[in-house]
């Protein structure tokens, strides 16, 4: 697990790397759930490691808008086996994550071979999070939002959104900390579309910068979201494209992301999202490489 969390550390600060989604349920938002077909995920993930992904996000639970939880036994149905066979498989190089809340689930996936716990909640739900990364030596993504997927898009509110999102990661980052996590492993995600609307995403974005302050990697997941879908329906008569048709918009905000400051970017779309890394880095960076 080191050898593989300390290279993406070493590279983050040469370059944008890239982050693959792979939703192993029946009703991904997105339309890419792969259910129980363990086969077809690891099919799709050696697809997103050719096409430039550096790391591989499992994910069992969906946390669309209004989202149900499922049983923290039918996670580890999902995602456990899809983890364990991606581990153990040959191919390019890759770091494995696994998306979830939950301590018990981190620790199955951890022990299966995963290398990073993407918690949604900032470790609010669960927060012995903290302490399965730092025994596992793992990497930890602490993510800002406002309420649950169940409730998170009923009229979300703040008085002071950077403020309010830069203290509830700051929190997550000192309590991962507390618990032995250095913080070279600890990445941070404002969260967008999780308790957002359209102007409070667009503001994240804009003011990205600001989260340099934590002193983390920032992670940014706008990857085919709903507001993309609002701006672009203003090109089709006022009808939302559907989530498979927002690459291009994604590409936007991926660029602007980075031009403000993200190190990771989490997409479904793999090819043409390593493609808008490798061009913004080479024209923000000067010489191509993240140094931010």
């Amino acid at each position: 697990m080191g050898n593989t969390l300390d290279r993406l550390i070493s590279e983050i600060r040469q370059r944008t790397l890239v982050m693959g989604i792979l939703n192993v349920t029946p009703d991904s938002f997105s339309g890419d759930g792969l259910g129980e077909d363990i086969e077809a995920a690891v099919q799709q993930a050696h697809k997103m490691a050719h096409d430039g992904a550096d790391i591989l996000d499992v994910g069992g639970q969906s946390t669309r808008p209004g989202a149900d939880v499922i049983p923290v036994k039918e996670e580890l149905r999902r995602v456990v086996p899809v983890i364990a066979r991606l581990a153990s498989t040959g191919g390019p190089e890759v770091a494995i994550s696994v998306d979830t809340n939950r301590s018990r689930v981190a620790e199955e996936a951890l022990r299966a071979g995963a290398h990073i716990v993407n918690d949604i909640s900032g470790l609010r739900d669960d927060p012995s999070i903290a302490d399965v990364v730092a025994r596992y030596n793992a990497g930890l993504v602490v993510m800002h939002i406002q309420g649950t997927p169940r409730t998170m898009q009923v009229a979300p509110h703040y008085d002071d959104l950077l403020g309010e999102v830069i203290a509830y990661l700051h929190a997550a980052v000192d309590r991962a900390i507390s618990a032995g996590v250095p913080k070279e492993h600890i990445w941070v995600d404002p969260g967008i579309g999780f308790g957002k609307t359209l102007e409070h995403n667009l503001e994240l974005i804009r003011r990205l910068h600001d989260l340099k302050s934590l002193g983390c990697a920032i992670l940014i997941g706008t990857s085919r979201k709903g507001f993309i879908g609002r701006i672009l329906a203003t090109l089709n008569n006022g009808d939302a494209p559907p989530p498979q048709e927002r690459v291009a918009g994604t590409g936007a905000t991926l660029a602007i992301s980075i031009a403000n400051g993200a190190n990771i970017v989490r997409v479904h779309d793999v090819a043409p999202a390593a493609q808008v890394a490798r061009v913004t880095d080479a024209i923000v960076r000067a010489t191509g490489n993240n140094t931010n």
